[in-house]
């Protein structure tokens, strides 16, 4: 007897081990829309709080130099899914398709939650698609998700109290009165709890902050005292009018943060937190629609520029990483990262094989503080298809920045040594002529002809 017993106490543990070293880590990546680098108390926010956001920083740790893949939605999702930048990458701006959804994924990309369902991981999204109508070859269930509930398109997300929402491949059809956001955290919610067995990638794109700056009206009332200046003013956009969009947008992040707790909350009740990486960021940098004012909340802090610029405050987001156990708590990381760099991340952390052909660089050393293991890139480079058409290039200290490449593809080069200048006031280009040759040519390189996004001079 004591013998079996034995044996059975040596099965038990030894299945906790192996439990321990085969399992995978699970991913959870947030990711909110428009917020700006300044929207963030552990950022500089000083009109509200975002203790849950601060709780992932002093935690984890706080990645200062990361950036969105793009300045503008769609074509930032795209670089997030595949691993490529917006030179390479098939979406390269919003374009519409109609009734319903935006030019589609092809059915040939290979996107993060197709690489790791091989793997064995279920993943499930639950926010904003914006990469293909319903039923397209864009459709995120036919991009490798499991389980899928929110926004198909852009356009429909522009307001909170929508017509539908969809579940998978179902349209679910609502009153116009409930709002999005909180269904859509429920079910990511719901989605982890069923999958807390498993390997699990959980993309959370919520639509909170753009507009319209919709919030529940009890959420609302508390900052309408804060500023009341702003009680005249009307939001108007999609949907419902917002009459005092400041005291809205108040709710709405104070409201976003709680949800960000409620997912920590959960992973640690069902015993995951230590199986799982929470990274939190934004698509892009602060807009100006429906009302918002970010002047008001200082949302791009010392940076220059919003959604649409290429300058850092349209793309270098506000982005911490949670890992209880893996991340060194409080741990604070300069490292030059980016959107397209999460899927070659996530192959790393989890042992698979990263598709080839990629731009992105994997930054798993720096999370778990390997940074002898960190693997360099010269630059990083972006290309923005809207208002005249943008380029820009980060090497090291410096950032290039090209304007009306539309009609120009040779015009003038802003520089700056961001080491200096973070807020991109001093143009040094003149200075130095032979590095702003050096980042011509990287974007010249960088660029690459696409039939649907034609973007300089001849294509």
């Amino acid at each position: 007897m004591k013998f079996i017993l034995a044996v059975s106490v040596l099965l038990s543990l030894w299945g906790s081990v192996a439990h321990t070293i085969a399992r995978k880590p699970n991913f959870v990546y947030i990711m909110v829309d428009d917020a700006g680098y300044g929207d963030f108390s552990c950022f500089g926010q000083k009109h509200f709080k975002t203790p849950s956001v601060d709780r992932m920083a002093t935690e984890g740790m706080k990645l200062t130099d990361f950036y969105a893949a793009s300045t503008v939605c769609a074509p930032s999702r795209c670089s997030l899914m595949t691993g490529m930048h917006t030179g390479h990458a098939r979406i390269r701006g919003n374009r519409e398709i109609q009734p319903e959804g935006q030019s589609p994924l092809a059915d040939s990309a290979v996107t993060i939650p197709e690489v790791l369902g091989k793997a064995g991981y279920v993943s499930g999204m639950f926010g904003k698609w914006g990469l293909g109508a319903p039923g397209s070859e864009g459709d995120p269930m036919n991009q490798g998700f499991d389980r899928f509930y929110g926004y198909n398109c852009q356009r429909q997300a522009h307001t909170f109290y929508p017509s539908h929402l969809w579940s998978d491949r179902k349209k679910v059809n609502l009153d116009g009165k409930t709002y999005s956001h909180t269904l859509i955290a429920e079910e990511c919610l719901k989605f982890i709890r069923k999958n807390k067995a498993k390997p699990f990638f959980c993309y959370v794109p919520f639509t909170i902050p753009h507009a319209a700056m919709h919030a529940p009206e009890e959420r609302v009332a508390p900052w309408r005292k804060k500023f009341p200046e702003f009680e005249n003013v009307i939001g108007r956009y999609r949907g419902p009018q917002v009459k005092n969009p400041v005291a809205a947008f108040a709710a709405m992040m104070t409201l976003l943060d709680e949800d960000v707790g409620r997912i920590l909350d959960l992973l640690e009740e069902l015993g995951i937190a230590e199986d799982t990486l929470v990274i939190f960021t934004s698509d892009n940098g602060p807009h100006k629609e429906g009302g918002h004012k970010p002047d008001v909340f200082d949302s791009n802090g010392p940076l220059r520029g919003y959604k649409r610029d290429l300058y850092e405050g349209g793309i270098r987001v506000a982005t911490v990483a949670w890992w209880p156990g893996k991340i060194k708590p409080g741990s604070v990381s300069g490292h030059i990262g980016t959107g397209w760099d999460v899927l070659p991340t996530f192959c790393e952390l989890a042992e698979i094989k990263t598709p080839k052909g990629l731009d992105g660089l994997s930054f798993a050393p720096t999370l778990l503080g390997q940074k002898k293991k960190q693997g360099k890139r010269d630059y990083v480079y972006w290309e923005f298809h809207e208002r005249g058409g943008k380029q820009a290039v980060r090497k090291g200290k410096w950032k290039a920045v090209r304007l009306g490449v539309r009609k120009n593809a040779d015009a003038p080069i802003e520089l700056y040594d961001l080491s200096k200048d973070i807020g991109e006031i001093k143009n040094v280009a003149d200075k130095h002529p032979e590095l702003v040759k050096e980042l011509s040519k990287v974007m010249a390189d960088s660029h690459t002809t696409s039939p649907t996004f034609r973007f300089l001079p001849g294509e």
